[in-house]
């Protein structure tokens, strides 16, 4: 169950797909370090997990066959936020992720463009302006460049 390096493994999160479709796949593999018995910290951030972010602990469990560990419930929360946001093709970024990533790397941002998926997975850790983060996914929206999702937050998040 080790990855080429050795190092990471494979939790894998079933998904269910909504009438409209989305999300796009019925499952997503995060790359994980096992930590303990069954006790996994998910080291990337989530495309299409709800409820997850990177840097938490999540209990998976093996299958029989010996095939990648399913996810069960988190453990322990990392504190960290999951936002995705799909960047709109006819708004002032054309649907650039790397713009998109831009803007909130400057806030201390991570994340990622995917190339299948017209999405950006970001992680905001919790010691960042979130106010600032949160503005700035607000008033992107407002003027056309994206729309977005929270997949992962938490109360502070919440309360601003």
């Amino acid at each position: 169950m080790e990855s080429a390096n050795g190092d990471l493994v494979h939790v894998i999160f079933p998904l269910e797909v909504d009438d409209d479709g989305w999300p796009p796949v019925d499952s997503e593999r995060m790359w994980a370090s096992v930590v303990g018995a069954d006790l996994y910290r998910l080291e990337n951030t989530p495309w299409f997990a709800t409820g997850v972010a990177e840097g938490d602990i999540v209990q998976a469990k093996a299958r029989a066959d010996g095939e990648w560990p399913f996810f069960v419930e988190v453990a322990e929360w990392s504190g960290n936020c999951t936002i995705r946001i799909i960047p709109l093709k006819d708004g002032e970024l054309m649907g650039d992720q790397g713009r998109v990533l831009d803007l909130f790397s400057a806030l201390g941002v991570t994340g990622e463009g995917a190339g299948s998926y017209p999405i950006v997975a970001l992680t905001v850790p919790p010691d960042l302006e979130l106010e600032r983060i949160k503005a700035l996914l607000v008033e992107g929206e407002q003027r056309g460049w994206w729309g977005y999702e929270e997949g992962c937050v938490g109360g502070r998040w919440i309360d601003l």
